[in-house]
């Protein structure tokens, strides 16, 4: 995310492919922006990689953020202009172990931005209004809508696809604007 003067990555730099899901060049670690946030959600290597960001760090500077310690992560509100992060403790498990999870709501400039990460449950986000962009994973709105939880979100940004489900979600969302599949590297989207 940017706002033309400070660059924020979520869940990014990652393990290129973790668990079968999106593979990244490693020229995409040198095009990384000099001193950029660096945020996370949780530590599974599809959202984290403890080497990458090291390398990445070391090249770029910059400064990471996230589950481990939420209270500097709420400290950005007072660094950036017309900035503000809530976070919030939300479940997620991986084999039945529950790992140490946050949900992001970011309002910047105006605009909120809701990070799902991976958590499964849709009541976090289900309790917010106005969003003007939500990254979720397809199961939450398989969960919402199972459940009967609104969504008030203009647009979604739907990630964790596998190769295998692009062609299907791209149909089944091609008509519906308000729906975008991450399914390409470099993907760029414009809150207006």
């Amino acid at each position: 995310m940017t706002d033309g003067q400070q660059d924020i990555y979520i869940d990014f730099p990652y393990k290129s492919g973790a668990y079968g899901y999106m593979e990244f060049e490693e020229s995409d670690l040198n095009n990384v922006k000099e001193n950029s946030i660096f945020i996370f959600t949780h530590t599974h290597a599809d959202h984290y990689s403890k080497k990458n960001l090291k390398h990445v760090m070391k090249a770029k500077g910059g400064a990471k953020y996230g589950f481990f310690k939420i209270s500097e992560l709420e400290r950005l509100n007072q660094q950036i202009d017309e900035f503000e992060i809530t976070a919030f403790k939300t479940k997620h498990t991986f084999f039945g172990i529950p790992f140490k999870h946050y949900s992001y709501l970011i309002t910047w400039h105006g605009k909120k931005i809701f990070i799902s990460g991976d958590t499964t449950e849709p009541q976090t986000i289900g309790q917010m209004e106005n969003i003007d962009l939500a990254f979720v994973p397809y199961w939450i709105l398989k969960n919402a809508k199972e459940e009967g939880i609104e969504i008030d979100a203009k647009k979604f940004a739907i990630y964790h696809l596998y190769p295998s489900q692009f062609e299907a979600i791209l149909k089944q969302t091609e008509a519906l604007e308000k729906f975008i599949p991450m399914v390409e590297n470099g993907q760029t989207l414009i809150i207006e």
